[in-house]
């Protein structure tokens, strides 16, 4: 979890700061969005317990002068107006003495960040958020914020911090009975339980919270468990089942966020399986469907160039490897690494052998910073055969990276996903 009101880097808030230091001018929007961002959160510090009686001319002086550096922000920015929002709510939060008044702001804003891939800039929001209301906020929203800087953690491969934020918000909502938030703790203590490579362990949870779940009639979290579900069963290799688990989770969800992530997962697995022309269909839905979801079509789009490098089409494949390039910036270490990898994958199918083997290295190097130990095992393993490759052909990429054949089940799936957009 976020170090307490954000000093990780000393000084508080300074994550909003590299956005000014990256920037090519002091000017430019994103310059001006960091160093608005840093002033709106630096204006929420102010709501924090034990400030002394002097302290109301202080903050009116800082809200003055955010209120004006706000005006001066780009009009047409999401960001603009999250970062407005916060600005108002602390000054009401001040006027009523009462801090929790800006904690749906700075979550909404957390929320947003996330959702751009901003992830060390929504920690600290939320870090933020927990250290302003402190004992004052209530349990639903208390929980809430755990659970979400634990997912946050989870997405930058903090699986430490992950499970200590998960453990937090589990306890809070056994403490005030609430099944949700408690169901909600435990899914995310598997996925992270997966994602370090215990895949029996998260199984069997996984298929524990679903049956309990669905006793309950907790139709969200036996969403969720059964998409985790999928995801556990494809890294163990059955992938006919992962794809009907998943199927299952999207048929179960009923917000449209939760829905796109579903298909992006089974544009992925539906590849595996040779079913191309399904997994296109799938993923292009993503991109339509993923506005605001950075992360997920970040994902999306990486696997439409598999699809196309795949089906041998060199045109497409350039044209969804250059959106690609383009998102670099914001992709976490896991999708960067993934992109790496189908990237030389691709360049080897069209026989670019150099190009391939410089990227797999790249693949290696991400995820072995990141701890992704079986995609720096998968990425070597073809990295190594391409000395082997002639034009033409390639061994290696038919053992490791070649879609299988699919099966009954899977072409149900399919079939459904055709009516879709009907």
């Amino acid at each position: 979890m976020t170090l307490p009101c954000t000093q990780r880097d000393g000084l508080p808030h300074a994550v909003f700061l590299r956005r000014l230091a990256g920037a090519r001018s002091a000017t430019s929007g994103d310059a001006r969005l960091g160093n608005g961002a840093f002033l709106a959160l630096r204006l929420v510090d102010r709501l924090g317990p034990g400030r002394g009686a002097a302290h109301a001319d202080v903050f009116r002086y800082q809200h003055a002068a955010t209120e004006r550096a706000c005006r001066e922000l780009p009009g047409d920015c999401t960001e603009t107006s999250h970062l407005t929002g916060v600005v108002r709510a602390a000054a009401d939060a001040f006027q009523e003495h009462d801090a929790r008044i800006v904690v749906p702001a700075l979550f909404a804003y957390a929320h947003y960040l996330e959702n751009e891939l901003r992830l060390e800039e929504a920690l600290d929001v939320l870090a933020s958020l927990l250290c302003v209301a402190d004992e004052r906020l209530g349990q639903p929203d208390a929980i809430a914020a755990h659970l979400r800087v634990a997912r946050v953690n989870r997405k930058l491969n903090r699986f430490a911090e992950a499970d200590a934020a998960y453990n937090i918000a589990g306890e809070l909502a056994t403490t005030v009975a609430d099944i949700h938030g408690a169901f909600l703790s435990r899914v995310g203590r598997a996925i992270s339980v997966q994602a370090r490579g215990n895949l029996a362990a998260a199984e069997q949870s996984l298929r524990e919270i679903a049956a309990e779940a669905q006793g309950v009639e907790e139709r969200e979290i036996q969403a969720h468990a059964e998409h985790a579900l999928g995801t556990t069963l494809l890294f163990r290799g059955q992938i006919a089942d992962a794809i009907v688990h998943v199927w299952r989770g999207f048929e179960l969800y009923e917000d449209d966020a939760s829905r796109v992530r579903a298909l992006g997962d089974l544009g992925a697995m539906l590849l595996t399986v040779g079913e191309v022309t399904a997994a296109e269909r799938a993923l292009v839905e993503v991109v339509r469907r993923g506005s605001g979801m950075q992360d997920v079509v970040s994902n999306a789009v990486v696997e439409l160039m598999h699809c196309a490098s795949f089906r041998g089409d060199r045109l497409g494949f350039e044209r969804w490897r250059a959106a690609c390039e383009t998102r670099i910036p914001t992709m976490p270490p896991n999708i960067l690494a993934d992109f790496y990898l189908k990237s030389g994958i691709g360049q080897a199918r069209f026989g670019r052998f150099r190009r391939a083997a410089r990227l797999l290295e790249q693949a290696i190097e991400v995820a072995g910073k990141a701890g992704m130990h079986e995609l720096v095992f998968r990425s070597e393993r073809i990295r190594d055969g391409l000395r082997d490759c002639q034009p033409g052909g390639c061994s290696v990429l038919t053992a490791a990276a070649e879609p299988g054949e699919s099966c009954e089940s899977v072409r149900e799936v399919s079939t459904s996903l055709a009516q879709l957009g009907e």
